[in-house]
């Protein structure tokens, strides 16, 4: 049996792109998102049904113009760290996400995904069900609502990518760079908007954009989501902790219809790119077509994904996410037995 630091070797010559590609694939999603953008501006005149449903694709092209983003993070898109960030930044004013910042927190988190003794950078907050029962009454109802669908995928992307990620204080613990990164990032978010407004007016162009972004940004937050919080996922404390082994059995692989993954860069192979975070997003299925045994390591489809809403504990006896019903009863089971 392979083990996950023999994987890891294995997919060392994929971190090889191409340059002439990757300035394909951004020029054709930019292009494509800058067209689906006036369309819908055009023909928001004539019918909003139209223009609503043509925010679905939109939301796509944006989605994708941030994997493309999350690869320069990881210097992975072009051969130059420079262009790598520099392209990185100016995508930052489309997808709102400032990237000094943002590849930093999104380092530290490949870094410890897995660990239990580590979380809480990049991550989605999950508690242990012995950490919820010490929570207190307010502590776990805090818990129980940061956890609902309405809150996590609706209410949250708006304050992450509208309000979190534009305040510059977040990022004064990362040091000059980093907030000066956000606050570039909204001196030119602030140009651009301004610029659009006065071409379009204020109204025309937030309800065009504004869909958009709460699309994209919904969606962005449910892929991170089921990429790690699945029923095989896997997570150690620090003595037990491997970096790759976490990274293959840690993170899911979405086996998404081809043309979401398009729109998703590819990061639904999400086990594959943890386990080595500089190969391009357009060689990953590559991995998969030449090793087809790693599509069967932690593959969730579209329907198996839509349950993992409910694992909202980590459960260290078991080694797995449960439901809260499920943590009850592990709870409860114990209590039984000793009346008995």
């Amino acid at each position: 049996m392979v083990s996950a630091q023999q994987w890891a070797k294995r997919l060392a010559p994929y971190r090889q792109g191409n340059d002439f590609r990757s300035w394909f694939e951004l020029s054709i999603t930019l292009a494509a998102f800058l067209a689906n953008w006036a369309l819908i501006y055009a023909v928001s005149f004539s019918s909003i049904l139209a223009a609503g449903l043509l925010v679905i694709p939109a939301g796509g092209f944006l989605v994708r113009l941030f994997m493309l983003q999350h690869d320069c993070g990881h210097n992975a898109l072009f051969s130059s760290r420079k262009v790598n960030d520099w392209v990185g930044r100016c995508l930052a004013v489309l997808t709102l996400t400032p990237y000094d910042f943002w590849r930093h927190s999104h380092a530290m988190h490949h870094a410890g995904s897995g660990n239990l003794d580590r979380r809480g950078m990049g991550d989605i907050n999950t508690l242990t069900v012995e950490e919820y029962l010490d929570q207190g009454f307010w502590g776990r109802l805090g818990y129980r609502l940061y956890r609902h669908p309405l809150i996590l995928f609706v209410i949250g992307p708006i304050y992450i990518f509208m309000i979190q990620q534009r305040l510059p204080f977040v990022s004064f613990q990362q040091g000059t760079a980093s907030w000066m990164g956000v606050l570039l990032t909204n001196v030119a978010l602030l140009a651009a908007a301004s610029g659009m407004v006065f071409l379009l007016g204020f109204w025309p162009f937030v309800l065009v954009h504004f869909p958009i972004v709460f699309a994209s940004a919904s969606a962005g937050v449910w892929l991170f989501y089921v990429q790690h919080q699945f029923d095989d996922t896997h997570w150690k404390r620090t003595p037990e902790w491997n970096h790759d082994e976490a990274a293959l059995s840690g993170s899911s692989y979405y086996d998404l219809p081809q043309p979401f993954k398009w729109f998703s860069g590819n990061i639904g192979i999400h086990h594959l790119h943890h386990l080595s975070c500089r190969i391009p997003f357009y060689r990953l299925p590559d991995v998969l077509r030449t090793y087809p045994e790693l599509a069967d390591i932690g593959r969730i489809t579209f329907l198996q994904s839509l349950k993992c809403v409910k694992l909202v504990l980590w459960d260290e006896a078991s080694e797995r996410l449960v439901s809260f019903r499920e943590a009850r009863r592990t709870i409860t089971q114990p209590q039984l037995l000793a009346a008995e």
